[in-house]
């Protein structure tokens, strides 16, 4: 693991910067990993930048038994490293499930708290390279970090993507979507249970797309995603949430939107099978 603080500062002035520790995050996590019947840890994914070993973050829960198939869903965080909120959201979910694996049922979902290691510490939106890591997917991209992500994408064989985001531009909680038709179905849902804590972006135009009620279907090029020629393909939601909110609030509408969607897509899939 990297060093997480750096040397004491003599003055003010000259203090030098602090980085977030990501040790201190996953920490709650790792414990509880030591002893659940249903989370499990896995930090061997490394890279190295700067001379400092880095580790993606990985854990997997596995549900109770809810039927023939598991489904499996990939949950990401923090693939900008300033948007702390999602990686904090994620950490309580893993909490929440571990505290209810009920909520779970008949899911193994793996989740990813801390996309951008590097800039989670710095609390830059881009890596230490200075990459926007968000926009290297599928893009023949040289970073460590992206080519672990793609490869957990393309060996797990997701049924559902959901990555957090958080948008300074934005006053309300939205969403886009992407993949499957039925992602639609599980969007609203979500917005809905979002809006326990926040509003919702309900403007006409968000971040530069065209949206309706809080949901945008076109997309930045680059995104973390499904593999392109992914059959079938996986529905994809991104949450985002407003900046200016205290964290409590954000943290507790993407907790909420996030058991939302598992309950509705558990549903469609219990639908799907007695068809």
């Amino acid at each position: 693991m990297p060093t997480t603080l750096l040397s004491p500062a003599l003055s003010r002035t000259n203090q030098a910067p602090r980085r977030r520790s990501l040790a201190e995050l996953l920490a709650p996590l790792d414990e509880l990993a030591a002893t659940s019947a249903n989370l499990v840890v896995n930090h061997d994914a490394r890279f190295e930048v700067g001379g400092e070993t880095y580790i993606l973050p990985r854990y997997l829960f596995v549900g109770p038994k809810g039927g023939d198939t598991p489904i499996r869903l990939g949950i990401f965080a923090g693939v900008h490293g300033d948007e702390p909120e999602g990686c904090h959201a994620l950490v309580q979910f893993i909490k929440l499930l571990e505290a209810k694996p009920e909520l779970a049922t008949g899911y193994y979902l793996s989740l990813y708290p801390v996309c951008n290691p590097t800039g989670f510490e710095d609390d830059t939106r881009h890596s230490r390279s200075g990459r926007d890591l968000n926009r290297e997917f599928w893009r023949d991209t040289a970073e460590p970090e992206v080519k672990l992500l793609q490869a957990e994408l393309s060996s797990r064989s997701f049924q559902g993507l959901i990555a957090l985001h958080t948008d300074n531009t934005s006053d309300g909680f939205y969403g886009f979507v992407r993949g499957a038709t039925l992602t639609r179905h599980l969007i609203e849902p979500a917005l809905q249970a979002a809006e326990k804590f926040l509003p919702r972006d309900r403007r006409a135009v968000i971040d530069g797309f065209n949206a309706r009620n809080g949901v945008i279907r076109d997309c930045y090029e680059g995104v973390l995603s499904a593999p392109p020629r992914s059959r079938p393909q996986p529905f994809e939601i991104i949450l985002e949430t407003p900046n200016t909110p205290p964290e409590y609030l954000k943290v507790c509408a993407f907790v909420l939107a996030l058991q939302t969607i598992l309950g509705e897509y558990r549903k469609f899939i219990a639908y799907a099978q007695n068809i």
